[in-house]
């Protein structure tokens, strides 16, 4: 199991139409596929954007396309100013 981060960069005129569209795109996943998403931004605005971070806490490898077909079925990118950036981390083993 691993841990997945997405973020990306939304124009700060195009969040309100975003949000709706990010939390429907959650609760497929969760009825889909039995994951839950932390949806999360940076508190300040700059240069007018906005960024914003999706969490994806004990999923599979495999997840990553099952999020790629959400995306699209979604309809989020053309909100977006730039890509979306997936970091992938995973616990570290505890200490003997």
């Amino acid at each position: 199991m691993v841990d997945l981060y997405v973020y990306y960069k939304v124009r700060s005129i195009d969040a309100a139409r975003l949000a709706p569209l990010v939390h429907a795109m959650g609760r497929h996943l969760a009825q889909d596929a039995g994951v839950q998403v932390q949806l999360k931004r940076r508190p300040e605005d700059k240069d007018g954007l906005q960024t914003w971070m999706e969490v994806y806490p004990g999923v599979t490898d495999a997840f990553d396309a099952v999020l790629r077909r959400a995306v699209v079925d979604a309809g989020i990118e053309a909100l977006l100013a730039g890509p979306r950036r997936l970091e992938i981390f995973t616990d570290l083993p505890p200490c003997a």
